[in-house]
């Protein structure tokens, strides 16, 4: 039951998290249910985070010294096309990286419930790729924690608490977010969640 338990942030942790930093808690839902459909974690009985590994990062980590090697894994320029189609698949992307170099490709990849790339690691609070990724696998809370502090940044947190979507969106996913109609998702998932129509 203790593992059921760590892949759920719990309803208090919620509105601690809301309370501290001054936000709605339906915005703080919305954006776990946009970048990770609400949940940080593989279903059971696997025991790992939700990962997206990223070959173009990868290959900025990296200076592309792997460009020729392993194309599928290093690559300039995003590319849709190179994802698995499944987080068990993209596991094994991130793992034929770790095998090349370990933490260029954990700081290539989006991680756990928020989604948020391994080479912010210090925005979120750690001394290095490797305590950031261990949270992420410690539990949802722990991803939540890591959140926490990687969007007290005023950008962030000032667009989340005024709920300026596109302000968040441009923030936190670049200025292609439109492509994906990140804000307007967002702004969905936020009534979803019980949030007030402006």
């Amino acid at each position: 039951m203790e593992t059921v338990m760590n892949r759920i942030v719990s309803p208090q942790a919620w509105k601690d998290l809301a309370d501290r930093l001054g936000v709605d808690e339906a915005c703080l839902k919305a954006v776990a249910e946009v970048e990770s459909s609400g949940g940080g974690f593989m279903r059971p009985p696997s025991q790992l985070p939700k990962v997206l590994f990223e070959g173009h990062v990868f290959h900025r980590q990296t200076q592309g010294r792997f460009d020729a090697s392993h194309p599928e894994l290093s690559y300039p320029h995003w590319d849709r096309s190179k994802y698995s189609g499944s987080v068990a698949g993209e596991w094994k992307r991130l793992d034929a990286a770790c095998a090349l170099d370990r933490g260029a490709a954990f700081a290539s990849a989006s991680w756990g419930a928020f989604q948020i790339m391994g080479f912010n690691f210090a925005m979120c609070g750690f001394d290095d790729i490797e305590a950031f990724v261990a949270a992420h696998k410690q539990s949802a809370e722990a991803q939540l924690a890591a959140f926490s502090s990687f969007i007290r940044r005023p950008g962030l947190l000032d667009a989340l608490r005024n709920k300026d979507w596109k302000g968040f969106a441009a923030a936190y996913n670049g200025l292609g977010f439109a492509k994906n109609s990140y804000d307007t998702k967002l702004a969905t998932a936020y009534l979803r969640f019980g949030g007030r129509s402006p």
